[in-house]
C-alpha cells in the first residue's frame, strides 16, 4: 500500500486548508472541504460527536496529504450504517492513492467501527467519484433529484453502497 491512513487532528490544519485551496478547481462543483482554520475547527468540532469520524489519507513516501474521508450520520443498534464523503487534493489526484485510501477506511468502518453498511451519495457529473465507488464494488441503490445542496443549488445524486457481506478488499 502506498497511502496511511490517521484520524484527523488539530495538527493537521495548516496542511489540509493549504490542500484544500490548491484542490479547489478540483472539487468544484461537487464538494467544498474546509479551506480556512474556521472552517476546519468547526469540522473537528463536528468530530467530537458519537455520529462522526474523518480520517485524512497521506502519501507513504512523501507524507503529503493525498485526501480526506468523513464517516458521518452513524447510526447504531439495528442500522448500523454511515454516510462516507470524500475527496482527493490536486497534488496527487489520478493515481489510485485515493482509492486505496478509501478501501482502508472501508475496512476501518466494518472491522473497528463494526457498521454494517456504508453510502456514498455521489453527483452524477462527478465521474473521478464514482469511478471509485464502483472499483470499490459498491452497488447503485437509486437517484436521489435535489438531494443535497452544494455550490448554492439543490443538486441530484446517485445513491451507491456497501454492506460488509458484499465487501471484497483487494
Amino acid at each position: 500500500m502506498d497511502v496511511t491512513v490517521a484520524q484527523v487532528s488539530a495538527e493537521a490544519c495548516g496542511a489540509f486548508v493549504a490542500a484544500a485551496r490548491a484542490s479547489r478547481g478540483l472539487h468544484h462543483p461537487w464538494i467544498n472541504p474546509p479551506d480556512s482554520a474556521e472552517r476546519f475547527e468547526e469540522w473537528l468540532d463536528r468530530l467530537r460527536r458519537d455520529d462522526q469520524e474523518a480520517y485524512l489519507i497521506r502519501h507513504d513516501s512523501c507524507g503529503e496529504l493525498v485526501g480526506y474521508v468523513s464517516v458521518s450520520n452513524i447510526v447504531r443498534r439495528a442500522f448500523q450504517s454511515a454516510q462516507l464523503g470524500y475527496g482527493a487534493f490536486a497534488s496527487h489526484a489520478g493515481r489510485g492513492l485515493m482509492t486505496q485510501g478509501l478501501s482502508t477506511v472501508i475496512e476501518l468502518c466494518f472491522h473497528e467501527l463494526g457498521l454494517h453498511r456504508l453510502e456514498a451519495n455521489i453527483q452524477p457529473t462527478n465521474e473521478p467519484s464514482l469511478a471509485i465507488v464502483r472499483k470499490l464494488g459498491f452497488e447503485r441503490e437509486g437517484y436521489s433529484p435535489r438531494y443535497l445542496m452544494v455550490d448554492s443549488d439543490w443538486r441530484d445524486h446517485e445513491r451507491w453502497a456497501i454492506r460488509t457481506e458484499i465487501w471484497n478488499p483487494s
